[in-house]
This record gives C-alpha cells, structure tokens and sequence, in this order.
C-alpha cells in the first residue's frame, strides 16, 4: 500500500499517536529483548535504591532545561529531554513492582537533593511557592519501572540545572521543598 519508507514511517507513527497516545512511548526499540543492565547492591540512591548498570554505549541520557514562567505569576516550567529512553506510562498497580526494560523507566526530580517529583512525561510546572530566594539545584534522575536507578560507571544518569529565585519569600508555613 505504501511504496516508499518515510511514507511507511510517517504512516506508523502517526498510527501509533492516534491508537495509543503520546504516554503510551510508541517508536522503533527492540521490545527491551537486551539486558536490562546488572543491579548492583554496592551502589543505592539516598532513598536505598539499587543502581542499575548499564555499559556507557547503551546508556540513557537526560538534560534538564528550567525557564521562568512568567505568564503564570511566576513559578518554572521544566522540561527533560532523554535519549536512548522511554518515559512508561504508569501501568502497574500500586505495590506490584514492574519488570525493569531497558531503556525505559521514568525520572524523578530533586529539588537541592529532595525528592520533588516522579515524572513520566516530559514537563513539570514548579509553582513559585516551592522555593525560598536565592539560587537552587534541580536534578532530574532516571530510573527502571523497577525503582532502580539507570547508571553509567558507578554514576546515575542524571542532570542538574541551577535557578535562582529572586521574588518575594515564600508566605509562612509554605514547604520550600516537598
């Protein structure tokens, strides 16, 4: 029916936007058939999860990108960008892990070394109430659907950004972080 290849590949891609979504992470892999990386019970995150190794050439990778939202009374607009990665839509039921595949998980934010957010899609608005003046740390880290931490070398794979909060304090009794 389709005679050439980018008509081919315009027709599947738009066919797997329509049937299943942008969550569902439609795109060319090879149904996480390759090793999910070797879980490593030496190395774990500041909340105890193990890390998972991957070699170098097969690693994901993540880039952070926070800009001033000033169309909404201030606050951030954070986007992550990945490679070699598939953020999953959530679809396993609370309290039943899901099998690690690699190149696939979701990430989760960190706010100068706590836990913020678990993301699995690319944006996140972070209100202007979350932070105190002055300048701040957001890490984006990715992880296994298995709650394991994607690593390179005995490292996570992450990104940081710095943004500085120059408005107002925060009302009183507002969390910085949490």
């Amino acid at each position: 029916m389709f005679r050439t290849p980018w008509v081919r590949a315009a027709v599947a891609g738009l066919t797997c936007a329509v049937l299943t979504g942008p969550a569902a992470g439609c795109g060319s892999d090879d149904d996480g058939t390759r090793t999910a990386g070797e879980v490593r019970t030496d190395r774990t995150d500041d909340e105890g999860r193990p890390y998972r190794e991957v070699p170098e050439e097969d690693a994901p990778e993540i880039g952070v990108v926070v800009q001033p939202d000033e169309a909404r009374a201030g606050g951030w607009d954070v986007r992550i960008r990945v490679r070699n990665f598939r953020l999953t839509p959530e679809s396993s039921p609370k309290g039943s892990p899901a099998d690690a595949v690699r190149g696939r998980g979701y990430a989760r934010l960190y706010l100068d070394g706590r836990p913020l957010a678990s993301l699995r899609t690319t944006a996140y608005r972070l209100p202007p109430t979350r932070l105190a003046r002055g300048t701040h740390h957001l890490t984006a880290r990715l992880y296994a659907d298995d709650h394991t931490v994607w690593a390179v070398d005995g490292e996570p794979v992450e990104a940081t950004a710095d943004l500085t909060a120059s408005g107002a304090e925060p009302s009183p009794g507002a969390s910085t972080v949490g």
